[in-house]
């Protein structure tokens, strides 16, 4: 292959360092991403500090997770009206603005406003980077270019507790964000050498009313949910929430059929391969950041391991999540999805089923290797399928593509969090009377974590839909 065919050119035909670029687009990725699950346990430091009460304490991460959802249907429409480049700066820019305002927060509201802008940044950032990704990267190699991805997207908020643990352990929790501040800057600075324009820009038009029904659609949705995982599903507010957040969304979606020039292309799901691809990973990232909530309160309340302890037991796991990303993407470079899919979700159904009989004398070395073989299925299943399912669509379909499976996925880890943290809830109720706290607890985490494998079962079936091959334009 000649070179200028083997190197990206901008949108001048000017070529450009490919590794450069992609390290600035993934370190950008990794430090939006980990601030999802960063405060989980600093959570009862940050109370305790601010005298706040556990519901406000979990809007510091629910907003986080509401304003990023609501930003990422947007990218579609900002990647064809300004440049990468400058979209790049603004996310990048957003979060090292909230950062500095979380850092030096001294109360509640000041911190929460942080967060929310962090979030935005966030939100823009991750579908910037799936986008970029794929325009960098022949088609034959974009199962390779999105194992890297997967090590961000997957291994950042697995390693967040790990590292939040330990700081909150040892330093004032305000150091969770201290220490993303020099690696934001640099980050930055990279991109004035390292980012370049590689989308030509088609400047459709703006419509506002798509724009209104998308974020209230999703922003309604996402609230009802949050509330759910919050306060539980008996409340009616979530209930209210949840239903207009759907109709809103089913209005919103009909619009976009209707215009010469959506501003989401809802279109993407006439291809097959593109929506079962997208529904079974949102199904297993809602179970993996579900678990990663699970897991740290048996550790902490039923093994009482300590913030650090409990993060270092989900250590193992990411680090194997981190490892097979990359190789996974190169198998379906090679092999194709349909057998690599396969022994990924037989792997993680498998290892998740001892997880349901988890007892308060299941040994530590058991849950660790349990854990990180959850890890190791994950890692051979989730990005190659996201890899496969957007590779499905062209070129020009790919923002959108990547807008739409990012913003699934977002309300499905919400939507997981608030189930399986509702099941356990619900159980704790219905036991107390019966057992003591711990054994109550206990019977909830076993029932949340039971929910957590029913859904693995389904995704696990819906894998056999996936066709075989790989890389399939399709057009129907």
């Amino acid at each position: 292959m000649e070179k200028n065919q083997m190197q990206p050119v901008d949108i001048y035909g000017n070529q450009f360092k490919r590794a450069g670029f992609v390290l600035v687009l993934l370190l950008g990725t990794f430090l939006t991403i980990i601030n999802q699950t960063l405060l989980v346990t600093a959570l009862p430091k940050i109370m305790g500090d601010l005298d706040i009460n556990a519901i406000d304490a979990q809007w510091l991460i629910t907003s986080f997770m509401l304003i990023s959802g609501i930003m990422i249907p947007t990218t579609a429409f900002l990647l064809n009206t300004i440049t990468n480049r400058t979209l790049f700066f603004i996310a990048m820019g957003s979060f090292a603005v909230g950062t500095v305002i979380c850092a030096l927060s001294t109360t509640f509201t000041t911190l929460l406003i942080g967060r929310i802008i962090q979030a935005m940044g966030s939100g823009l950032m991750i579908p910037l980077m799936q986008t970029l990704m794929f325009m960098v990267y022949p088609v034959e190699r974009r199962g390779e270019a999105m194992g890297l991805v997967g090590v961000v997207i997957a291994f950042s908020p697995a390693i967040a507790p790990t590292v939040s643990g330990w700081i909150v352990d040892s330093f004032d929790w305000r150091y969770l964000f201290y220490i993303l501040l020099p690696i934001v800057g640099i980050n930055i600075l990279l991109a004035f050498f390292y980012m370049k324009n590689i989308i030509k820009l088609t400047k459709p038009k703006l419509d506002v009313f798509s724009l209104i029904l998308s974020s209230l659609g999703l922003g309604l949705l996402l609230y009802g949910i949050s509330i759910a995982g919050n306060v539980g599903w008996q409340n009616m507010t979530s209930w209210i929430s949840c239903i207009i957040g759907v109709v809103v969304v089913i209005l919103f979606t009909h619009r976009q059929l209707k215009l010469a020039q959506p501003f989401l292309e809802v279109k993407v799901f006439k291809s097959r391969t593109f929506t079962l691809s997208t529904i079974i990973v949102a199904i297993i990232f809602m179970t993996m950041i579900a678990s990663e909530i699970l897991l740290p309160i048996y550790t902490q309340t039923i093994k009482e391991f300590s913030a650090l302890q409990s993060g270092l037991i989900l250590l193992p796991g990411a680090l194997v999540l981190g490892v097979i990303s990359p190789i996974a993407g190169k198998l379906i470079d090679k092999h194709g999805i349909k057998k690599i899919a396969t022994i990924g979700m037989l792997i993680l159904t498998i290892a998740s089923l001892p997880f349901v009989f988890l007892t308060k004398e299941t040994a530590t070395w058991w849950i660790v290797s349990l854990y990180s073989l959850r890890m190791l299925g994950m890692g051979l299943v989730m990005i190659p399928l996201a890899t496969v399912g957007i590779n499905a669509l062209p070129n020009e379909l790919i923002s959108h593509g990547s807008a739409i499976n990012n913003t699934v996925r977002q309300v499905f880890a919400s939507l997981g969090s608030a189930i399986m943290v509702g099941v356990m809830s619900a159980t704790v109720i219905k036991y107390n009377n019966n057992f003591d706290g711990t054994s109550a607890l206990l019977k909830g985490l076993n029932y949340g974590f039971m929910s957590a494998f029913l859904l693995i079962v389904v995704a696990f079936i819906l894998c056999f839909f996936i066709k075989s091959t790989n890389y399939l334009k399709e057009t129907d």
